[in-house]
């Protein structure tokens, strides 16, 4: 597992999907296609980048925790790791009764490790993913005004395409535009919000699932 703050970036690419879903095409458009990165977009915005740094400052006591507590989990791992792969050798890598036995111990290890880190780390995603829902609620209409400005009806993602010059990449265009539709977002979620919901609060979040948590080795 990488550290927390590391591995929260990746919840930026569902947006997307979603907002090209949601850009409206450019009925006079002349220039035809551009490519644009929106995951990257977000993440270089103004408010993103501003937001992170806050949220070093404001959760620094759960980000140090999360990252002792990762260090620790992923030394004991590795050293029942290695214990179990040297057991493994030294029975001539014939599974016995007893080494499968270790095995589905370590599994389970592994398991308690990641629903740890998730309850630990739980507070920094959520508000993370608090700052993605406000920016990504103007993402369409950044999306509207870089593609009018630019003269562009169809949108593509750098993965749909094979070779591409740089000038019909609109990225910064719809960044531009995101720096002045949200120059700023708060990075502290209402009581009971959940992402998806609009900012409206609601029951508690209910315990993520651990196997959304890369397994530490």
């Amino acid at each position: 597992m990488k550290t927390l703050f590391k591995a929260a970036a990746l919840g930026l690419a569902p947006m997307t999907a979603l907002a090209l879903a949601s850009a409206p095409a450019i009925a006079q458009s002349k220039s035809g296609i551009a490519v644009v990165d929106l995951q990257r977009a977000v993440g270089i915005s103004s408010a993103y980048t501003t937001a992170r740094t806050q949220m070093q400052t404001t959760y620094k006591p759960q980000i140090d925790a999360f990252n002792t507590r990762k260090a620790a989990i992923d030394a004991d791992l590795k050293t029942k790791g290695d214990a179990l792969q040297a057991a493994l050798r030294a029975a001539g890598n014939k599974p016995t009764p007893a080494i499968e036995t270790q095995y589905q111990q370590f599994q389970q290890q592994q398991q308690n490790a990641q629903a740890e880190l998730q309850r630990l780390g739980q507070p920094i995603q959520l508000a993370d993913a608090y700052v993605q829902e406000q920016i990504g609620a103007k993402l369409s209409d950044a999306l509207k005004a870089a593609m009018s400005k630019a003269k562009v009806d169809l949108l593509l993602t750098p993965e749909a395409t094979v070779s591409y010059q740089p000038g019909v990449d609109i990225t910064q265009a719809v960044v531009n535009e995101l720096n002045a539709l949200v120059p700023s977002v708060g990075i502290q979620p209402p009581a009971g919000w959940q992402p998806g919901r609009q900012g409206q609060p609601a029951a508690a979040p209910a315990p993520a699932n651990p196997a959304q948590q890369p397994t530490s080795r």
